[in-house]
């Protein structure tokens, strides 16, 4: 027997997915989350920066780095430089400043389009997984688990459980939009 609400925490997921996407998009303030994931070449392997320093936040626009391990900084410094961020890191010897300048009018518009990007790749995975989903109520049906108006009233329920996630990602990237174009 399907149960629709098993589905809901797959919807979920795909939520998560576009939150922490977001995370890494920069607005007008410094956050750690913008270069928390930023990669670094460093011990033989790729790795998150997350995993090599401590990310703090001085000011509104300055994003400090201190890495555990001083042998790194160069590498650290390096994969910030290449990073999407727009700022030259300063090396300090044991650690890393970046400031952030501050956003044109135009940076704003494009960061604001990449959100709605993210949001529109969400909105496809949800899509994408609502159809599997009802291809599951179709199969349980013609395998005669599902009478036909259990699969209409499933269907029903999943259509209105897309419904709401799909809102729930506009609303999500509306808040996003709404931290960038905000001075």
């Amino acid at each position: 027997m399907i149960d629709i609400k098993e589905y809901r925490e797959e919807f979920q997921k795909h939520l998560s997915h576009l939150q922490e996407e977001l995370k890494g998009v920069r607005t007008g303030r410094a956050h750690s989350s913008s270069v928390e994931n930023i990669i670094v070449d460093c011990y033989g392997a790729p790795t998150p920066l997350k995993g090599l320093a401590s990310i703090s936040i001085a000011d509104a626009r300055t994003i400090c780095v201190t890495p555990w391990d001083v042998s790194i900084v160069k590498e650290i410094e390096k994969a910030l430089a290449h990073s999407s961020l727009g700022a030259n890191p300063i090396n300090e010897g044991t650690s890393i400043r970046i400031v952030l300048p501050l956003l044109t009018q135009e940076k704003r518009m494009e960061l604001v389009k990449t959100v709605g990007h993210k949001q529109e790749q969400a909105k496809v995975s949800i899509r994408l997984l609502r159809d599997r989903i009802r291809e599951e109520i179709q199969k349980a049906e013609k395998n005669n688990e599902l009478t036909q108006d259990d699969r209409f009233a499933f269907q029903k329920n999943l259509d209105e459980m897309t419904k709401e996630t799909t809102a729930r990602a506009d609303v999500i990237a509306e808040e996003k939009e709404k931290e960038i174009i905000t001075l």
